[in-house]
């Protein structure tokens, strides 16, 4: 379990990530040393996965993400394994989920725009196997995105 020193860390960490490590030391009230040894331990138990950069999808010429929520036609016993793997191929798919329910997947795509949605639509996504129903949902707008915890 974490102690208040490990959320303390977290929480400064995940506000600014770009803070260099004797920077979040110092904020963190702990010397560089024990912050590393802390820092370490949250990676081992998998509760620090990485740091990494956010990339704005807009700024690069992505002007398009569609949700597709996907029901898979598991008559097979292989539907679901086979969809996933053909799915994680498609490289303007940013994210897969799966779900409980009547929708299977969930798949956010990105595109720089209708036409080249059109392509990964028709050329890729719906040669994916064992789709049994299919619907999309364009974002209109991103309102929050936040992944950072309440620590």
């Amino acid at each position: 379990m974490l102690d208040d020193v490990d959320r303390r860390l977290l929480r400064y960490w995940q506000a600014e990530p770009s803070l260099s490590p004797g920077e979040l030391a110092d904020r963190c009230g702990m010397t560089p040393g024990k912050a590393a040894r802390r820092i370490a331990r949250l990676q081992e138990d998998g509760i620090l996965r990485g740091v990494g950069a956010v990339v704005d999808w807009v700024a690069l010429g992505y002007a398009v993400e569609v949700s597709l929520r996907i029901t898979l036609d598991k008559t097979q016993g292989n539907a679901f394994d086979a969809f996933m793997a053909e799915a994680r191929k498609v490289p303007e798919v940013i994210e897969l989920q799966t779900f409980l329910g009547r929708v299977d997947v969930r798949l956010s795509i990105i595109a720089r725009d209708m036409a080249h949605y059109q392509q990964i639509y028709r050329g890729r996504i719906l040669t994916l196997p064992h789709i049994a129903d299919i619907e999309a949902l364009m974002q209109v707008a991103r309102i929050k995105s936040d992944q950072g915890l309440p620590l």
